[in-house]
């Protein structure tokens, strides 16, 4: 049963009734289920009910949902309607029972981390999504899928599946911040992981297998279901209506409050144990997460090898074609044995990949990617036990050709080419050629362009590192953009940036030198640290700006006792 897919396995259960197929399903997906429930309605004996009631809602509509092709939606959107009415059927339970006695439980203490701001609204935040972003979500967290896993369920690739599922992540983010929550994408997927599925109470599976399985379309078999699900809680009321009536109602109560006080001295005492348990079953998923990481890893660089090999047989089909030597054989490409000892591509082969791009030639911006990743593999390959020195000068080597790529489109699109613009926007949303891309940016931004200087000053949304934004603005700043200036200054002001402050500070030098205030008190700010560097170009810029007669820059130069 474990091999079948949902859809067999609703298929079997519909046709032949088969309760091991029926169970299987509720294994699968018991836990999210009953998860959602317990953060939708707050209790665990209700959430037991609703999760009751999602199975056999299951159970009824198996047949249609046979040919559904993501399970989880279905059942996630089932259980939020159904714990919708469980909540308020139980607030008129409680007005009632509040009207007969008054029992004053402290609730459960609620720890102060950002999932308990998030997990009450989960569920409705994710009812607002569209349905491929909600199914990519319950796949990769709900139901713990790997990417290749999400693609197959999805019929796309595993890459489109990652990609999906990073734009569903930061619209549910999006939704959270709408309700007021804040949460950084990085932290919304750590608190998801760890957090959004619980292993559901033990017999549970059983129970609802057990119940859930007899059911069938007749009216009648549905009150049954109905009289089944009753839960223990209303079962009690009933009883204690009658023992109200026969005047021991106050004993009843006493009870209750005795053996909650129980419950919860109980649960302090496991609360350790959960808690370890929690950490075991976190380290766990990280460690397979990071195998499933290096594996996916290893399986790229191989497969970026051949593309290079490729790349270099059609650069030499692009040389013979330029030089008018089409019917010369080409020289046969590079080997694995060449391509482990670092042969290295050619900078014209980059210089002509570059030059398809701004002529916009169909498929060269792809080519480019193919090369880029084929840079990145043979760098991991040939950098291993390298010291930094030595790195630096590989990567120089090895990515040569992308930077005369970019060189060529950088040029191009300075001078207005739209091809060239176009490859620009296009870069960004690669991850291979994005690094290079910002340089790119960086020029247009100090040449004027606003586009260019709104995706610097908003680098989290294009997914660039704080440092590539910062080495991209400096040009722009050095030029007096007020802007740029501005974003170099609030990094000056955080000592948690002071690793960038080398390079924010070469950025505002230029300003100070022209006059601008705000550079002027940025460096001036940076003018106490202790890093030697830093001080050196801070003296630099605030000497440039002492020149003008800027009093402040004097003033900060004779206090850093300097002449």
């Amino acid at each position: 049963m474990q091999d079948l897919t949902d859809q067999q396995l609703l298929r079997l259960y519909a046709g032949a009734r088969s309760e091991p197929a029926f169970a299987e399903l509720v294994r699968r997906h018991l836990d999210p289920v009953h998860s959602a429930a317990v953060r939708m309605v707050r209790d665990p004996h209700l959430a037991k009910d609703v999760a009751q009631g999602v199975f056999v809602a299951l159970a009824q509509n198996a047949r249609p949902l046979a040919s559904r092709p993501i399970l989880a939606g279905w059942l996630h959107r089932t259980a939020r309607n159904i714990a919708a009415q469980t909540v308020r059927t139980e607030v008129r339970r409680r007005v009632r029972e509040q009207e007969a006695a008054s029992m004053n439980d402290s609730p459960a203490q609620i720890s102060d981390n950002a999932w308990e701001q998030i997990a009450p609204q989960l569920d409705d935040v994710l009812d607002e999504l569209d349905d491929p972003d909600r199914d990519v979500l319950l796949l990769r967290y709900f139901q713990r899928k790997s990417a290749r896993e999400m693609g197959a369920a999805l019929g796309i690739t595993d890459e489109a599946a990652q990609k999906r599922l990073n734009r569903a992540v930061e619209r549910l983010r999006e939704g959270f911040a709408r309700r007021g929550v804040t949460v950084g994408t990085g932290g919304l997927v750590v608190l998801l992981a760890a957090n959004v599925v619980q292993s559901a109470p033990a017999g549970l599976a059983v129970a609802i297998s057990t119940a859930a399985a007899g059911t069938s379309v007749a009216v009648t078999t549905v009150a049954a279901a109905k009289t089944m699900i009753m839960t223990t809680l209303q079962k009690t009321l009933i009883g204690a209506a009658f023992v109200a009536a026969a005047g021991t109602g106050i004993l009843a109560v006493h009870q209750t409050v005795q053996l909650r006080k129980q419950m919860q001295a109980l649960s302090a005492q496991q609360a350790p144990l959960a808690g370890q348990v929690n950490q075991l079953t976190r380290e766990r998923d990280e460690a397979l997460g990071q195998l499933a990481a290096l594996r996916e890893e290893n399986r790229q660089l191989n497969r970026n090898s051949i593309e290079l090999l490729k790349l270099r047989g059609e650069a030499e089909r692009w040389r013979q074609t330029a030089t008018g030597s089409d019917t010369k054989a080409p020289n046969p490409p590079a080997t694995n044995k060449e391509m482990a000892a670092g042969a290295a591509v050619p900078d014209s082969i980059g210089q002509q990949l570059g030059a398809a791009v701004v002529r916009g030639d169909a498929g060269a911006l792809d080519r480019l990617t193919g090369l880029a990743k084929a840079e990145q593999a043979q760098f991991f390959t040939n950098g291993a036990g390298l010291d930094n020195t030595a790195r630096g000068e590989l990567a120089r080597q090895t990515f040569a050709p992308l930077q005369e790529a970019f060189k060529v489109i950088e040029a191009a699109a300075v001078k207005g080419s739209q091809p060239a613009m176009d490859a620009v926007v296009q870069a960004l949303q690669i991850p291979e050629l994005k690094g290079t891309d910002i340089q790119v940016v960086g020029t247009l931004a100090a040449n004027g362009d606003e586009a260019a200087l709104d995706v610097l000053l908003n680098y989290n949304k294009y997914g660039f590192l704080l440092a590539d934004a910062v080495a991209a603005l400096r040009g722009a700043a050095g030029n007096g953009n007020q802007k740029a200036v501005d974003a170099l200054s609030a990094v000056a002001r955080d000592s948690n940036d002071q690793p960038l402050w080398v390079m924010v500070a070469s950025g505002l030098a230029g300003a100070a030198e022209a006059g601008n205030a705000t550079a002027v008190d940025a460096l001036t700010d940076m003018a106490g640290s202790p890093d030697r560097n830093v001080r050196n170009v801070v003296i630099s810029g605030l000497q440039g700006a002492a020149a003008r007669q800027n009093a402040k820059a004097i003033e900060t130069l004779h206090t850093m006792g300097v002449r």
